[in-house]
């Protein structure tokens, strides 16, 4: 449980990174970070997993890249329902998902345990 919360706190924390990085990626706070985090997880778990089911073959073809575009529309939803955390565009949204893979590769390899 406590690692669950860390992973959450963690991901609110790399969104901020984000928004610092990317523009037209905003979050007003460690609040809407942390309300950003939990949405774009449950989405991701949710219709991200059947929406790369359905498009396992597209994902194929670009080398995992439309995989990036999927994480991208999770965000754009995320941040239609979350106040406080805006993207401006599929853009923004997809420079996004790129950097918060890249954060969270890092996470996931500094928070490992043998």
């Amino acid at each position: 449980m406590v690692r669950l919360l860390v992973q959450w706190l963690l991901s609110a924390i790399a969104l901020l990174v984000v928004s610092e990085i990317v523009p037209g990626f905003t979050v007003d706070g460690l609040g809407s970070a942390l309300a950003a985090a939990l949405i774009i997880g449950l989405l991701n778990a949710t219709l991200g997993f059947l929406l790369k089911i359905i498009t396992f073959p597209i994902s194929i073809l670009t080398l995992g890249i439309f995989l990036l575009v999927i994480n991208g529309m999770m965000i754009l939803v995320a941040s239609s329902v979350v106040r406080g955390f805006h993207v401006r565009g599929m853009g923004a949204a997809f420079w996004g998902a790129v950097v918060l893979a890249l954060l969270g590769m890092v996470i996931r390899a500094l928070t490992k345990t043998a």
